[in-house]
């Protein structure tokens, strides 16, 4: 757990974002939603929200739209009293889900996660690292990346470009970006009252802080992968129950 005096830097409460769909993971989000898929024994959720209470959060939000009563029942049974649910009747898209919650964040700035890029931790938890990069003279958004080359179940060709400093940028990059993001990071929760939709992505946000050159990343020391198809799923499993890992 972060010390007090780093932890008092930000928000008491995090959300994760657990409302999607999982197409790309059908058959097994058929009946279940990828949230509750299990990697290693520990569901998706769980293995994010385990690493935000060891770091201290008191509070966590977590939507859900598709099947969200499973994931309702599933966070209420948690022996932690820590957790807030938040219905989507309609989908709101990754921004539109924190801006629902918004008034939990305060004025500090808050962690938020996607449940479905779980990761080992290396040096020290990713989240403690996360929080002692954060320069509010500087950063509105900072996220946890990875390299391209190395990142298991990322199937595009890159997030982002990023400078000896930590800035991160897109606008106008090649189409082929060494880093991508892990979906974990940290935001200043003023950015979502600066956008009037109730619908939008969480790329609204990270575009507003890039334009002010406030976007920024730090490399992530340990592993990762992004739960995206079943192959993933099985490819993931099979290297923690070898002992092979993610590395």
């Amino acid at each position: 757990m972060m010390n007090e005096a780093l932890r008092a830097r930000f928000s008491d409460t995090a959300m994760v974002l657990a409302a999607g769909f999982g197409t790309r993971l059908r058959p097994l989000t058929l009946e279940k939603p990828k949230p509750l898929v299990e990697v290693g024994g520990r569901a998706l959720l769980d293995r994010a929200l385990d690493a935000l209470l060891a770091a201290g959060v008191a509070r966590v939000v977590v939507n859900g739209h598709y099947l969200a009563d499973q994931i309702e029942t599933h966070v209420a049974a948690r022996p932690e009293k820590a957790f807030v649910f938040s219905r989507e009747e309609t989908i709101l898209d990754t921004g539109g889900g924190v801006k629902k919650a918004r008034a939990y964040f305060g004025d500090k700035p808050f962690f938020f996660l996607n449940a479905d890029s779980p990761w080992i931790d290396g040096s020290a938890p990713a989240l403690e690292r996360l929080a002692a990069a954060w320069d509010s003279t500087k950063m509105d958004v900072l996220l946890l990346l990875y390299p391209t080359a190395q990142a298991h179940g990322f199937y595009g060709t890159g997030d982002f470009m990023m400078e000896p400093d930590g800035r991160v940028w897109r606008q106008g990059a090649p189409q082929d970006k060494p880093f991508v993001w892990i979906s974990v990071g940290l935001v200043a929760p003023a950015l979502y009252d600066e956008i009037d939709e109730t619908v939008f992505s969480n790329n609204k946000i990270f575009n507003l802080a890039e334009s002010r050159r406030r976007l920024y990343g730090l490399l992530h020391d340990g592993t990762c992968y992004q739960i995206t198809t079943p192959q993933d799923f099985a490819e993931a499993n099979r290297r923690l129950l070898s002992g092979e890992g993610w590395g």
